[in-house]
């Protein structure tokens, strides 16, 4: 640099140096004020300042905030104001319907399929033959929703039967007696009986004495 070129760069060095002082020594006061007591101020210098002074521009007034408070966007309103009832809206975003006076709940359990059916009734059946106790039996099928197809439950019951022993079709017989006006009606097991016999070629595959028993 030349002589002139390095004079003139220290000069502006000072310069930025004097107004960064200026600023902090602003900033300080302004603290000081604060911690004093004092409202405080606008920046120097910042165009907001006056835009968000809340004190009157006419000379008048305290310079307390406008309506106490109370207005203006996302306020919650004066203090000690008491709102009187408002009919709840479902289309609110906060509406929770579960508030809204008593509330019922129940369980759905949703009706089960020809082969869900036959995936859960069949371990019950099978451990039945092993216990004995239709109570439990009937207190399992209670939790299923069987719906439509109730007479599935006596078919199913006697086609496992007709494989086992003589003992499986004793416990069986009595399984469908207490089954009935609890779990099935009389038609049910009526229903359950016509279609075995529509189906017997089908159980005589894996029961080639089917037909007698």
């Amino acid at each position: 640099w030349t002589p002139q070129e390095k004079l003139l760069h220290e000069a502006r060095l000072k310069a930025k140096a004097k107004r960064r002082l200026r600023r902090t020594s602003s900033r300080d006061s302004t603290r000081e004020s604060l911690s004093e007591g004092g409202e405080p101020g606008p920046e120097p210098g910042s165009p907001k300042g006056r835009a968000h002074d809340r004190r009157s521009r006419m000379g008048k007034g305290r310079g307390l905030p406008k309506k106490g408070g109370a207005g203006g966007k996302g306020v919650w309103g004066a203090p000690g104001v008491v709102y009187g009832y408002q009919e709840p809206d479902a289309r609110d975003p906060n509406y929770d319907e579960a508030a809204q006076g008593d509330t019922v709940y129940a369980t759905v359990v949703p009706e089960l399929e020809e082969g869900e059916l036959e995936k859960n009734v069949q371990p019950m059946v099978m451990e039945y033959f092993e216990h004995g106790d239709t109570s439990e039996v009937m207190e399992l099928l209670r939790g299923l929703n069987l719906g439509s197809r109730r007479h599935a439950v006596p078919s199913l019951a006697v086609a496992l039967a007709l494989e086992g022993k003589a003992s499986h079709r004793e416990l069986t017989s009595r399984l469908l007696s207490d089954l009935v006006g609890h779990i099935v009606t009389p038609e049910d097991i009526a229903w359950a009986f016509d279609k075995m016999l529509r189906d017997l070629p089908d159980l005589i595959l894996d029961t080639p004495e089917a037909p007698q028993v």
